[in-house]
């Protein structure tokens, strides 16, 4: 069954949906939101198991897909873009292979419709070992996790979720259930990789990262035969928070290819 997830929505016109990457949540992108806010619609989406949407035990992206599916249906949107980041890239692509009808225009933020090596175990291990009820201060809780992460200075975004509930910290994500499925979120669904999306699809990916190689393009226009992509260089995985204008240009590109 589909889950009812939350979201922010900001400006009107054309709609445009927006899937944060793992441990985000659609608030990271309230900056792309205004920016675009005077021409359209934008719904910042809170994926299953992040932010303020429900937590399950059952995570994989054709669930998260029909999550995305049920709310483009509750609210009456009419082919929308979707715009995704990461494992949001992934679940966007999958509802666009899933669910044709419910999509316009498919925008792929550095990701690849391909298996990835499981990057993410030590990230949830090290938030999992902070006993955040017991912790003083976020001060506290940002040193103790930066000690933790094999990236230190991605300390500061996964602490987005560390919130204040009854006087005490606790973990806004459902580390439990996002760790057991990490396995198949660094995947991509295979029962897709016969099926294409006809609608128009735009990768933005940058050039430093590491997260889309050339070999990956091919995967790309075999599932997605109006493929075009946008190579921002010198920014990595987080292209649109390290050249939010570049980006920025490059996503009205992708826009202006919506179907009506």
């Amino acid at each position: 069954m589909a889950l009812e997830l939350a979201f922010e929505d900001t400006g009107t016109g054309p709609p445009v949906v927006v899937l944060h990457g793992l441990f985000g949540s659609g608030a990271n992108w309230r900056s792309v939101a205004r920016a675009l806010a005077p021409h359209h619609r934008v719904l910042c989406v809170d994926l299953r198991n992040h932010g303020h949407s429900p937590w399950t035990d059952s995570m994989d992206y054709l669930e998260m897909a029909d999550d995305v599916r049920a709310l483009i249906a509750r609210q009456g949107l009419s082919r929308p873009t979707v715009v995704g980041h990461s494992m949001g890239g992934k679940t966007a692509m999958a509802l666009a292979l899933t669910s044709p009808a419910s999509v316009g225009n498919l925008v792929v933020v550095d990701i690849a419709p391909v298996a990835y090596a499981d990057r993410f175990t030590p990230y949830v291990e090290a938030m999992r070992s902070i006993d955040a009820a017991a912790t003083a201060s976020r001060t506290e809780a940002q040193r103790r996790l930066a000690e933790r992460l094999p990236d230190p200075a991605t300390a500061p975004f996964l602490l987005q979720n560390l919130v204040s509930r009854n006087d005490h910290f606790d973990w806004r994500l459902n580390l439990a259930a996002i760790g057991m499925s990490v396995p198949v979120l660094s995947g991509f669904p295979t029962t897709l990789l016969g099926r294409r999306f006809t609608g128009p699809t735009s990768l933005i990916h940058g050039g430093a990262s590491d997260y889309v190689a050339a070999v990956d393009l091919a995967s790309f226009k075999d599932l997605f035969p109006e493929f075009e992509t946008h190579t921002i260089e010198d920014a990595g995985h987080w292209v649109h928070a390290e050249k939010p204008e570049t980006f920025l240009i490059a996503l009205r590109q992708a826009l202006d290819r919506a179907t009506p």
